[in-house]
């Protein structure tokens, strides 16, 4: 599911079944029951099982994922809860090589033969799979770790918050906006558990306990006298936090046109200030088309680091994989072979970290029991890695896998997904106010909208929530109809200026697709205010021709 029809279907409050029956969603459950646990020792058990059962009909190497995915909605619109939904997913897969090539299996029944039967399955399958081979898989060395665990270094579980609790946060938020004049508004929170376990063949038993966390809103004003009506959008990014995400803290407090938060969110104040700038674009100026000098948000910057940042680095991308679907790359091998592609200029530095606190894709293993880490992938400006799994690491002669190896639920089979992509802060001391004082003719962009981009992540169009026009070093007004378009390589190589790391955060996505059938995972890109000179900016109230 795309992100923009998953928030499509809660904003408009889809009734339980339908959000139920979403893939890896998994059964509705009482909401006491995410608080249940399954004993470590009984998913090594389960693990063992599949383990000898695959080994026993010939396999060379085996992985078992057992995961319990839980996720808890909350759907409000004005002063109505229009839903309450608590959905779990559990089970296991089997993973194997044999004969050279993959299988896979998986299974909700979790008795011995059950298991047993489904790592059969997939010994069979990976020897039918490898009659089609050229060539063998080949995995990258990987030591077990034995019996260790890895747990989010959350402060409070949200699902331990009682429902009226969340309900009461959400019908506030709603009232707020109201009261500042918005007309309508949906408000929802998105909380997700994923209980994983995996183990391996070389001698891994690894448990994991990963916690995210999504609040949001949507507000729509009307102009009574012409019915022309705009809208604002929350301002927060889903987190890899706990419900500590929603206690903002004075000390993180970021002031420019809006306040927003570093590592925290107030939602309250984010409603107030919605309804209020809604009002305000529908009174703000039409953008003229032309050549600005731009400042981006990294509440508007992050989406445009993850599609042409992001998966263009993908391998499997690169390699062309995934074109059938979710397309190809412009960073082809030959460009990371030169050892000198200018992907931008030299303040743009991208590192590659799934390790990093706080972000959608934090983990202490990936689904391939690979320890994570981080890497540079933009260094200086230039292309220098990519982003690789045990079976690719070997193309870009590495020693080992990059470690961002993911699959969405227990049913489904893992592959490359992409790690948290960042841009890195400035290393001179520098504030956004300090960015906006130099440009004369700019425009600074809070909040992420609609985009486009090409099947090689190249040509693209990207639009915000909030544009406030800067003349001589000063915000003038607000502006509408704003959209910029470029390539990657000539934005990148456009990039002027980044404020310093006291002011970089995290965006990100809950919902981003790939994979035949399709999977969804999560990841965080961070950044600080960027400036980006001389990018063509167009309107998208004016007809072409």
């Amino acid at each position: 599911m795309k992100r923009r029809d998953f928030l499509y279907l809660t904003g408009m409050g889809t009734t339980a079944a339908m959000l139920s029956a979403i893939p890896g969603m998994g059964r509705p459950i009482a909401p006491e029951r995410a608080l249940e646990t399954v004993d470590v020792a009984l998913k090594k058990q389960m693990a063992d099982v599949a383990l000898n059962a695959a080994r026993a009909k010939g396999a060379t190497y085996t992985d078992v994922r057992i995961g319990r995915y839980l996720n808890q909605f909350v759907i409000t619109r004005e002063d109505k809860v229009q839903n309450i939904v608590n959905t779990e997913s559990y089970g296991l897969g089997v993973r194997v090589v044999a004969q050279g090539g993959w299988g896979f299996a998986a299974t909700d029944k979790l008795d011995k033969d059950s298991i047993a039967k489904a790592a059969e399955l997939a010994v069979a399958i990976a020897k039918e799979n490898s009659r089609l081979l050229t060539e063998p898989v080949q995995l990258a060395p990987q030591k077990g770790y034995g019996e260790v665990s890895w747990k989010a270094p959350i402060e409070k579980n949200a699902f331990e918050v009682p429902i009226k609790e969340k309900v009461d946060l959400l019908l506030g938020v709603n009232a707020e906006a109201m009261k500042g004049g918005a007309d309508y508004i949906n408000s929802f929170l998105f909380m997700v558990n994923e209980q994983k376990y995996f183990a391996s063949s070389d001698g891994s038993y690894i448990d994991q306990d990963i916690h995210r966390i999504w609040p949001t809103f949507f507000i729509t004003k009307i102009d009574a006298a012409t019915g022309k009506f705009e809208t604002r959008n929350a301002l927060s990014a889903p987190m890899g936090m706990g419900y500590e995400y929603l206690y903002a803290r004075p000390q993180d407090k970021i002031q420019g046109v809006t306040t927003l938060y570093k590592g925290r969110y107030d939602m309250l104040e984010d409603a107030k200030a919605g309804a209020k700038q809604a009002g305000e674009k529908i009174k703000a100026k039409s953008v003229e088309p032309g050549k600005y000098d731009l400042i981006l948000d990294p509440s508007h910057l992050w989406l445009t680091i993850h599609e042409s940042t992001g998966h263009p680095t993908e391998l499997d991308r690169v390699l062309g994989y995934e074109a059938n679907f979710a397309g190809t790359s412009f960073l082809t091998l030959d460009k990371w072979e030169s050892k000198k592609f200018n992907y931008g200029s030299k303040l743009v530095n991208i590192v590659a970290d799934k390790t990093q606190v706080g972000s959608l894709g934090a983990v202490g293993y990936d689904d391939e029991g690979v320890k994570c880490g981080q890497w540079d992938v933009i260094k200086d400006g230039t292309l220098v890695s990519y982003q690789a799994i045990r079976d690719q690491a070997h193309i870009l002669g590495l020693p080992a896998s990059q470690g961002c190896c993911y699959a969405d639920n227990w049913s489904s089979v893992q592959f490359q997904r992409m790690a948290n992509i960042s841009l890195q802060p400035g290393k001179e001391k520098k504030s956004i106010d300090d960015l906006i004082k130099g440009v004369q003719k700019g425009i600074y962009i809070i909040g992420d909208g609609s985009f486009s981009i090409d099947q090689q992540r190249y040509n693209f169009q990207f639009g915000g929530q909030l544009y406030y026009e800067i003349k001589d070093g000063k915000i003038v007004g607000a502006l509408k109809d704003v959209a910029y378009q470029s390539n990657t390589q000539e934005f990148w190589n456009s990039c002027v200026g980044i404020a310093d790391q006291s002011d970089y955060r995290l965006g990100g996505s809950f919902f981003d697709g790939k994979g035949q059938p399709q999977q969804v995972s999560a990841v965080s890109h961070g950044s600080s205010t960027t400036r980006f000179n001389g990018v063509n900016v167009i309107n998208t109230s004016r007809k072409i021709g």
